[in-house]
């Protein structure tokens, strides 16, 4: 006997603010600021980031004004999901606080004894199938979208509640895991990137009486250039001094021999997944196709910047990779990274300012040439480096096992909802 499978639209009450409510209601109503507790949250896409909500709420909306829009208000256990932009990302709304939907973010609440629990939903839509369903209709150019109905058009598998509950208890402990792992991942890069500012940025670094060098009056000299003091014996000039510049490029698509069943990593700026190693990429090319590519295989160490696209952005390559034409590489002449990854940080920094503020279209050889930094001597860049990189390599660690918890993750639902697996 075949098992019913059930529509999310016919166990659960989907839905979103409308847009005349946006207009009347919310807009010119709403505040960055909650001015006192007659004030609740205002969901908008931004909120909902990598399964979690983010509540350091950019707006708030006065109870009066929310208790108007009952459809949209949130007290009620739920999940709630941006149908704007960030698609395929949700979260579960725990019901402990007030809140309301506000622009581009829809929420699934379950009814009640429909035979699911909100875990089970939101494994199920956070998985690799769940994912391809939910987003099978989606539309628009620049801006994709997903209408209501095509989320309450997903049919869900028929399992028993028993089991729903111990497949959720079993994905959330890796789920912990991985939470965990980026949180300490998260400390450990501030505690690099103080080290880092305290040495070569406030250069109070230690003197051979592992004393701060300025604060203990180590001697300065003054820069033009710069238009400030630095340590005596460090040079202000460009990145090039640690570091070589390398280009990318990208084998023709249209030459199957280079991508089909391609097992090395290729990086774009839109596999930049905002930690500091890169260890995936969405695509893979073959060895014909790293031949056939104006780019290199490059090794663990090297720092990629994206030149185009998602401009800016650093990552230091955690597994040997390609990259393709929209970045540079920046590979140590001293093969020590650690330094250069951070000291390329303040070249963005001064590429920004260049460019007035955090906004330029595009970056080339002659803007990384031309941008004049602090570098330090050798020997301080090596203990520095010594000293980092522990760090470091525990955060490309935790981040490589990350990756292997969450492929564990998407493969164990398919098969502890078919019964493959078992759970305890």
């Amino acid at each position: 006997m075949k098992l019913k499978k059930y529509k999310l639209g016919e166990i659960a009450f989907v839905t979103k603010l409308a847009g005349f409510e946006h207009t009347k209601y919310i807009q010119g109503n709403c505040v960055h600021n909650k001015i006192d507790d007659t004030y609740i949250p205002l969901f908008i896409g931004k909120t909902i980031r990598n399964g979690k909500i983010d509540k350091n709420f950019d707006w708030y909306i006065s109870k009066d004004i929310a208790y108007q829009l009952s459809r949209s208000f949130l007290k009620k256990k739920c999940l709630v999901l941006p149908y704007v932009g960030s698609l395929g990302d949700l979260a579960i709304f725990d019901g402990t606080y007030e809140a309301l939907l506000g622009s581009n973010v829809a929420k699934i609440e379950l009814n009640a004894d429909c035979g699911y629990i909100e875990e089970f939903v939101y494994y199920f839509l956070k998985s690799p199938y769940g994912q391809s369903v939910l987003l099978k209709d989606e539309q628009g150019g620049v801006q994709k979208n997903i209408t209501m109905e095509s989320i309450r058009n997903v049919v869900l598998p028929s399992i028993d509640i028993s089991i729903q509950r111990r497949i959720a208890s079993v994905l959330s402990s890796l789920d912990s895991k991985i939470s965990l792992n980026r949180r300490i991942n998260s400390k450990l890069e501030t505690i690099a990137k103080r080290l880092y500012d305290y040495w070569f940025v406030q250069f109070d670094f230690p003197d051979a009486n592992g004393k701060p060098y300025k604060s203990s009056g180590g001697k300065m000299v003054w820069n033009d250039a710069l238009k400030r003091e630095i340590p005596e014996g460090w040079e202000v000039t460009n990145i090039c001094m640690v570091a070589d510049i390398l280009s990318g490029g990208t084998p023709s698509k249209a030459n199957a021999r280079y991508w089909k069943n391609g097992t090395l990593p290729f990086f774009g700026p839109t596999d930049y997944s905002g930690n500091v190693f890169q260890i995936e990429t969405s695509e893979h090319i073959t060895e014909d196709g790293l031949k056939h590519c104006a780019s290199s295989l490059f090794e663990e160490g090297v720092i990629i910047i994206t030149a185009r696209g998602s401009i800016g952005k650093l990552i230091i390559v955690g597994t040997p990779m390609a990259m393709n034409q929209s970045c540079y590489a920046l590979r140590s002449k001293i093969g020590e990274y650690e330094y250069l990854y951070f000291l390329t940080t303040q070249l963005i920094d001064c590429l920004k300012a260049k460019g007035s503020g955090s906004v330029f279209k595009s970056i080339n050889t002659l803007d990384i040439e031309n941008s004049l930094l602090c570098v330090a001597d050798a020997k301080t860049i090596s203990k520095f480096c010594s000293m980092v990189k522990p760090l470091l390599n525990k955060i490309k660690e935790s981040i490589k096992e990350t990756a292997r918890l969450t492929a564990l993750r998407d493969k164990l639902l398919p098969l502890l909802m078919n019964g493959q697996v078992e759970v305890a």
